[in-house]
């Protein structure tokens, strides 16, 4: 159990809330009956968690932001159980809103180790995976689905039932429209494929043998003039079945929106500027 010293005496903590050991809560908040919070999480100030919110441990929710909020959904029924979930050492910062599912028994899930920056938005029934960054004012629609490792720049709004590939990285202020596949530098609007995350992969742990396997994907899928499906065959008829470019084909093949068009012509980064500067 916490200690009283842990829970500022302005706040609101329901008794149905589950409150594990090291929780410091902060003034004004609000802590509802359907919250848990699991060791060690924080709340800072001015927070609302309302609905079923699950927090993982170490979890840390920063001054104003509002996590279980009804999503913005018209077909929506009130009284629909749902939820959200967030994984252990997640990190989020002043007045982001995480929504509630739409789906009975639905979660919005954020993944372990993630950082969603002041002011970013994630509606409801999306699905972030781990060590995802999520930088400020960014939006997510309902139903988007971030990969493991990915980079969504700030200001940046993706389409519903949008999907964004592992270690994927797209430039602020873009507009997404289809999916970007795994280990893909998209930007501007509407974003397009420009390159290859290198530092993304490097920081990431991927050799560099995987790494130069990926540009030589990229080239396939977005130098060569070949529609995404002519591209993967060629893809799979020329490059070894590594793990990173099995599930860039699979990302490929099924993406039901479509992947992000490549750059007009001319203005693809070099490949030594890629590698120098992202």
């Amino acid at each position: 159990m916490t200690t009283p010293e842990t829970i500022h005496p302005t706040a609101i903590v329901d008794p149905g809330a589950k409150i594990g050991p090291g929780v410091r809560i902060g003034a004004f908040s609000i802590i509802g009956p359907e919250v848990t919070l699991d060791t060690g999480v924080e709340i800072g100030h001015h927070v609302v968690l309302e609905g079923p919110v699950h927090l993982g441990p170490g979890a840390n929710v920063g001054h104003g932001a509002v996590l279980g909020g009804l999503p913005q959904d018209l077909k929506f029924k009130p009284g629909t159980p749902s939820g959200v979930r967030v994984g252990a050492e997640t990190v989020i910062r002043e007045y982001v809103t995480i929504h509630r599912a739409t789906r009975e028994n639905g979660w919005t899930e954020i993944g372990q180790r993630c950082l969603l920056m002041a002011s970013s938005h994630v509606a409801h029934d999306c699905r972030i995976g781990n060590h995802v960054i999520i930088v400020n004012y960014a939006g997510l629609t309902g139903h988007v689905e971030v990969d493991d490792g990915a980079t969504v720049g700030g200001l940046t709004g993706i389409v519903p039932f949008g999907r964004i590939g592992a270690f994927a990285y797209i430039g602020g202020c873009s507009k997404v429209t289809h999916d970007v596949p795994p280990a893909v530098i998209a930007d501007g609007i509407p974003a397009t494929a420009r390159a290859v995350n290198v530092v993304g992969l490097r920081r990431a742990g991927v050799d560099a043998g995987s790494r130069r396997q990926l540009q030589a994907a990229f080239r396939i899928l977005y130098r060569s003039g070949l529609t995404p499906r002519s591209a993967v065959e060629r893809i799979r008829a020329e490059l070894p079945p590594a793990p990173m470019i099995t599930r860039l084909v699979e990302f490929v093949e099924t993406s039901k929106r479509g992947i992000v068009g490549a750059e007009r012509a001319g203005s693809e980064l070099p490949e030594a500027e890629e590698e120098r500067i992202f």
